[in-house]
């Protein structure tokens, strides 16, 4: 296991995306790992060649990069740090979900164990951040729920939404206004053909969604929601009100 003090914040940033990508059932190419990170091709190669000198990867022409068991740890830890920051960030300062990614994004290669430690006793030892996404826990466990994407959900069928894409700030401001957020319960009436839009029902509302945005939200069949995500959704209609 290499010491993690040792290594840059750009080798947390590709071992974190590794995993992300790993995380969604995707093959982690070269390509799909420039694209996540915004960085070139060629850099992205190289990178990727180091990391697997190190044994933190392998790359096979086939399976494209997986995380070795001593680079998904880091990557675990890594997450778990932005993940926490998050809701950190969300249910004690009051920052809404679309502001905290970025600010975790800086915060989450500086935390030390100490302050994990505290910031996960002060908000109780959470499972899920405020996009819904599952919180590693200290000993790199992470709770896995069968999930499937909006876009995919049967017409008719009431399902829960579970967690949303983090990744566009615009996005998250758009749903958030038309409470699409984790915990609501929605049901697609029906979607368009040739990957056309859909239109779902949030209580007495409908609304369209564009397909590609559909595809960026999780839900689960039934479902209850738990005491944390009321009151986190509670706050959030205030925050955008």
């Amino acid at each position: 296991m290499k010491n993690k003090n040792l290594l840059s914040s750009s080798i947390e940033d590709y071992l974190k995306a590794i995993y992300q990508l790993q995380e969604q059932d995707q093959a982690v190419t070269t390509t799909a790992l420039a694209e996540e990170l915004s960085i070139s091709a060629a850099s992205t190669t190289n990178m990727i060649k180091k990391l697997a000198r190190m044994k933190l990867v392998i790359h096979s022409p086939y399976r494209g990069v997986e995380l070795t068991p001593a680079g998904k740890k880091i990557a675990l830890e890594i997450v778990r740090h932005h993940r926490l920051i998050e809701l950190f960030l969300h249910e004690a300062l009051g920052l809404s979900w679309d502001e905290v990614h970025d600010e975790a994004h800086k915060l989450e290669h500086v935390l030390s164990d100490n302050l994990e430690d505290h910031i996960a006793d002060f908000l109780g030892d959470p499972k899920e951040d405020p996009h819904g996404d599952p919180i590693p826990t200290k000993a790199g466990v992470v709770a896995i729920e069968s999930q499937q994407a909006l876009a995919e959900l049967a017409p008719g069928t009431p399902a829960q939404i579970r967690r949303v894409s983090d990744q566009d700030p615009a996005h998250l401001r758009y749903l958030s206004d038309l409470g699409l957020v984790p915990n609501a319960t929605v049901s697609l009436i029906e979607s368009a053909p040739f990957d056309g839009p859909m239109r779902v029902r949030l209580g007495a509302q409908e609304h369209i969604l564009d397909r590609q945005l559909a595809r960026q939200i999780w839900v689960i069949q039934g479902g209850k929601p738990t005491r944390r995500r009321e009151a986190r959704n509670k706050k959030e209609k205030r925050n955008t009100t």
